[in-house]
């Protein structure tokens, strides 16, 4: 079988929830199928619960990461930088996108920021983003969920004041998550996980292998009627490999 195309390995990605992906990007270090990318309690590579998922009826969405951070308009940086800064940034991407906003407000307006609104929305997706993902809130949602268009975010609100673009495809922190310029997000309504994109084409292999040996787990677990049974298809350990 010929190698997938990027197009089709993104679409076979997609087909995988992202709690999978995460097992074998570094959740279980010690089975075989486990890339062992980041230590799994010590680094910052998945969402925490501060992050939900506005549409959870889409689906699992990848792309490539373009960030930025918003803030406060800073009399000393003002001008610098402008929201076409961004959408310059996601257009040079690698496609799909995904952009990651980092939120940064004062205290009392970290939950009144209604950052991307259906205008925003639109200019991005008009250049390949599939997706964003914030630490605080945005609005629209009932637009944008016409637009097929994700969003992982920290809540919703209706509006917001003056704003200001910080910095472009610089390293950010969301939602529990360090990101990169260029790294692979896969996310879903279970949150999201990132992962360098050289790695893509082992991750959907070893996602469909373990995939494949929980499968066949499941429908013995599902026929077991005693404790010894359970013990017996859990033999392997957690999520083990088939023994050839």
């Amino acid at each position: 079988m010929s190698e997938l195309s990027e197009d089709q390995l993104f679409a076979e990605l997609r087909k995988i929830d992202t709690p999978t992906i995460t097992n074998v990007v570094a959740t279980y270090p010690k089975n075989p199928l486990c890339l062992g990318l980041y230590n799994p309690w010590t680094e910052n590579w998945y969402t925490d619960t501060s992050i939900r998922c506005m549409y959870p009826e889409m689906g699992a969405i990848i792309g490539y990461a373009v960030t930025c951070v918003y803030g406060l308009p800073d009399p000393n940086f003002a001008g610098r930088l402008t929201f076409m800064d961004v959408v310059d940034a996601l257009d040079a991407m690698k496609k799909p996108t995904i952009l990651v906003i980092q939120q940064k407000w004062p205290p009392e307006l970290m939950n009144k920021a209604g950052l991307a609104g259906e205008m925003m929305t639109t200019s991005m997706q008009a250049v390949g983003c599939v997706g964003l993902l914030s630490n605080g809130p945005s609005r629209d949602v009932d637009a944008i969920r016409r637009m097929k268009f994700q969003m992982l975010l920290g809540g919703v609100t209706a509006g917001h004041g003056e704003m200001a673009v910080q910095s472009v495809n610089a390293p950010v922190s969301v939602g529990g998550m360090d990101v990169a310029p260029g790294e692979l997000i896969h996310m879903d309504e279970n949150g999201a996980v990132k992962f360098p994109a050289q790695h893509a084409r082992a991750v959907l292999k070893n996602a469909q292998a373990m995939l494949a040996d929980e499968a066949e787990k499941l429908e013995k677990m599902r026929k077991a009627k005693t404790a010894a049974e359970i013990r017996a298809i859990n033999s392997g350990g957690t999520y083990g490999a088939k023994k050839g």
